[in-house]
């Protein structure tokens, strides 16, 4: 193999491995998603075993796509020259996947102080449980953490410790990010800008409020201390004045 086709397959691979990366922290994203909202149920009249299960089971999810993750992109990093055209993006996906770390190991925590206080080991357990108000289940968000797929859960299996390991392993992960790569968080810039939603409805924003003042603007016009009706075909406010007064 030329060296000229060698590095062609060279940025085919890494481009591969990208978007590899890309799909796992899209994946990652859903079920911490998933793990936190269910987390938010734990002490309430929500709580029993089955969400204690699913807890579980999207906290193994979770720790093989945290795992699998790590490893790639600090390959990727290591291994990128600088001026490389696809070094941003994975630079981008570390420090979301920094982010996404740290806020993971929060539920991590609060999951297990939730825990001590309810612990549901026996019957009269229950009765410590707050009635919250909720209904349903947490049914279907389980099953949308367990639809969540990555490009090689189904090849790498790796035992998931249990909740105060998890925590303990996450710091490591968080302290080895950080000493063997070295990223600034503030060399690191968006794709797009923030608040796009907000600034693309800026100017239709602006004319709502310039016609909802134009609606709730009341003319009343005042003779021998009588108030009248406005003269605004949409004034709703002053129909009401009008019978009021």
């Amino acid at each position: 193999m030329n060296r000229w086709r060698q590095s062609v397959v060279e940025i085919q691979t890494r481009k591969r491995q990208v978007n590899e990366c890309e799909r796992a922290q899209a994946a990652l994203s859903k079920v911490t998603a998933c793990f936190q909202q269910m987390a938010t149920s734990l002490g309430s009249n929500m709580d029993g075993s089955f969400l204690r299960e699913e807890l579980e089971e999207t906290r193994a999810v979770a720790h093989k796509i945290c795992s699998g993750l790590h490893r790639r992109l600090l390959s990727l990093l290591i291994e990128m020259e600088q001026g490389q055209e696809d070094k941003e993006q994975v630079e981008r996906l570390w420090v979301i996947f920094l982010s996404s770390l740290e806020n993971f190991q929060q539920d991590l925590k609060k999951v297990r102080v939730l825990r001590e206080i309810f612990p549901l080991t026996q019957r009269k357990d229950r009765r410590a449980l707050i009635n919250a108000g909720y209904a349903g289940g947490t049914s279907e968000v389980a099953a949308r953490a367990a639809m969540v797929q990555t490009p090689w859960l189904s090849l790498e299996e790796t035992a998931s410790p249990d909740l105060k390991n998890h925590i303990v392993e996450v710091d490591v992960l968080l302290e080895e990010m950080l000493q063997r790569v070295n990223v600034p968080l503030w060399s690191v810039e968006p794709t797009q800008e923030a608040w796009v939603e907000g600034v693309s409805t800026q100017d239709g924003g602006q004319e709502e409020d310039e016609s909802l003042e134009d609606i709730m603007e009341v003319e009343v016009v005042s003779q021998n201390n009588t108030s009248g009706c406005c003269n605004h075909h949409n004034c709703k406010v002053g129909c009401l004045l009008c019978l009021l007064s």
